[in-house]
């Protein structure tokens, strides 16, 4: 079970992450509210947080304010919530063919649902040592475990099972926007598949009634039928009202129910998932992360669990909705979708559709619309268009070191991708401010993330030394404060994965205090606490063979969402901002940052 930390660890981590944000008096005026709340209602909190915690052994503190917290928040998923992560190319290029990608991946994606309903996917594991554990012995001799003491038998071997309780809702779910508080809705009994193309909807069935897969080669004429077809896009497309504020979109919702389109919501919400067919070819990294991320607003139904994406040269990509579940989740579905669809593709590129008549089987949508919903649909559209248009986005790659050169020194891949965004940061607007870094807590029961608090008095003062003081030290004296980040960083990171953070405690006791209706604490009204959860610099980390890029919107209005990975020979990163901040000049200061940063640790001299 994710276990709640003691008051006092969960309130020196706090201070710890503070102290790099604020100056001396700041620091004393937070410390001493700190420890007021430890002493007082802070305690009384906790200790019912506690008992509560205890009555409800089935799940974590954390689930019900996590999800309230995604379901209540009123403004657009798409660039606020909604993350992506797009797929690599397949390495055969003539698979890269839009039907043929499309064909495969949908199959694929059908037999990881089937595996998973079964009771037959493999479990999530983390492996700390592979070679005892990630065997084929182990595996058996484990299958024979009864449930209660197969993870205790994990455990010796340093192998550690992760939560899969939110992978239920990849399939047929939906988040139905309401009032205040959105929903989740699932309903497995669903046998169709959603396809969006040119802003039209389109329904088939891909399971029959006796819960088998359609064959691929009519799935293929199912998906051959609708690229041809020349409907033109609709002139209210109905796509952009999942891009609207929450509440705005749940009155238009009821507008569309009220008006006689009950069943074709329904197939919308109860679909398998939905599949954006784009008619246009990818023109580069930028391109790609604008596509994947955002769109057209008109082909994409941002409510959905996943969009699949998949364009005109067979590019492909996930757009996700993240109140129902974290990017390990969509990972692992993503890593084996891609795996299934190049080692075992369904269909070839010799391959013939079959010859069966989709004139019958694919349902197009039409949607009644009033002149309400009409308007609604085009001021959808304008506040849409003008979000993205107020978006930049920019990828740089790194191309001198990676993981190996960086672990070769005994240093954190992560560590150093980190400090190098605080001195990036530094070097930019001369301050050191909020940062976040998402880590999952999937090794325990319903399991979400915490926060690793990457700026810390340790890359303060080494992003000082690069920045202002170079002249100071010695090249031995800049690969010491390198190694001290690291270590700390590392401390951080294996704090927030064992569930030891303060950010989710400190959120628990919050929402505690606010659902017993007890005044919000001082604690809370502190503007050194606002300041650190408004995170300027919001960062997620993947890598994986599957993925080519990830990357995700500002979580502020004057902030950076960067996505980045570490590979062996290379450091990639994604950054979105909005116009108060330079994108463009954050990552060539990045770039600044990592060349010196890995010059250091090749003991070479370096200039300002």
């Amino acid at each position: 079970r994710l276990p709640i930390p003691k008051l006092e660890d969960t309130i020196r981590r706090y201070l710890n992450a503070q102290k790099p944000l604020l100056n001396d008096d700041q620091f004393r005026k937070t410390e001493e509210l700190a420890h007021h709340f430890e002493k007082g209602i802070g305690r009384e909190l906790h200790e019912q947080l506690v008992a509560q915690d205890n009555r409800n052994k089935h799940t974590s503190y954390i689930t019900g304010p996590w999800f309230d917290m995604y379901l209540k928040a009123r403004e657009p998923v798409v660039l606020n919530f909604n993350a992506f992560m797009s797929f690599n190319p397949d390495p055969k290029s003539e698979y890269n063919d839009q039907l043929i990608r499309a064909t495969n991946m949908t199959v694929s994606a059908i037999r990881f649902m089937k595996t998973f309903r079964a009771g037959y996917l493999e479990p999530e594991v983390f492996h700390l040592n592979p070679e005892k554990s990630d065997t084929q012995i182990f595996k058996k001799i484990i299958r024979f475990v009864p449930s209660s003491l197969s993870w205790f038998g994990a455990y010796m071997v340093n192998a550690y099972p992760l939560d899969m309780s939110q992978y239920f809702r990849l399939f047929n779910s939906t988040r139905l926007p309401k009032l205040n508080r959105d929903e989740l809705y699932t309903d497995e009994k669903a046998k169709h598949l959603l396809v969006l193309r040119n802003g039209n909807f389109y329904v088939f069935d891909v399971i029959d009634r006796d819960g088998n897969m359609l064959k691929p080669s009519e799935i293929q004429a199912h998906f051959k039928y609708i690229l041809s077809n020349n409907s033109p896009a609709p002139a209210f497309p109905l796509g952009c009202l999942s891009s609207e504020n929450r509440d705005t979109w749940a009155l238009l919702r009821k507008n569309l129910l009220d008006n006689g389109n009950e069943e074709a919501l329904q197939k919308v919400d109860s679909a398998l998932f939905c599949l954006s067919l784009d008619d246009f070819p990818i023109k580069d990294f930028v391109h790609l992360s604008r596509t994947m991320l955002h769109g057209d607003g008109a082909n994409r139904w941002y409510d959905k669990s996943f969009n699949l994406i998949i364009t005109k040269d067979g590019t492909a990509g996930i757009n996700f909705e993240h109140s129902w579940g974290d990017g390990v989740a969509v990972l692992r579905f993503q890593n084996e979708v891609f795996k299934d669809s190049t080692k075992a593709p369904a269909i070839s590129p010799e391959s013939q559709p079959a010859s069966v008549d989709s004139s019958r089987a694919v349902q197009k949508l039409d949607f009644k619309l009033n002149d309400a919903l009409k308007a609604g649909i085009t001021k959808a559209k304008q506040k849409f268009d003008a979000s993205v248009e107020a978006l930049s986005l920019n990828i740089i790659q790194f191309h001198e070191g990676g993981k190996d050169l960086l672990k070769q020194k005994k240093v954190s891949p992560d560590a150093v991708a980190q400090l190098a965004f605080q001195m990036a940061f530094l070097r930019q607007y001369n301050q050191t401010v909020a940062t976040y870094e998402s880590c999952s807590t999937a090794a325990f029961k319903h399991g979400r993330t915490e926060t690793i608090r990457p700026a810390s008095i340790h890359t303060k003062k080494c992003s000082e030394a690069f920045i202002r003081e170079l002249s100071k030290h010695s090249t031995e004296e800049l690969q010491k404060l390198i190694v001290e980040c690291s270590k700390y960083h590392g401390r951080l990171t294996k704090e927030a994965a064992m569930g030891q953070g303060f950010d989710r405690h400190l959120f628990g006791l919050r929402y505690l205090a606010l659902s017993k209706g007890i005044a919000l604490p001082d604690f809370y009204q502190d503007q050194a606490y606002a300041r650190l959860n408004h995170n300027i610099i919001s960062t997620s980390t993947l890598a994986s063979p599957a993925v080519q890029l990830g990357g995700f919107g500002p979580v502020v209005s004057d902030g950076f969402g960067v996505g980045y990975q570490v590979q062996d020979d290379w450091i990639g990163c994604n950054v979105s901002s909005y116009p108060t901040r330079d994108g463009k000049e954050f990552l060539q200061c990045v770039h600044k940052s990592l060349e010196d940063i890995f010059n250091v640790l090749k003991g070479k001299k370096i200039s300002s």
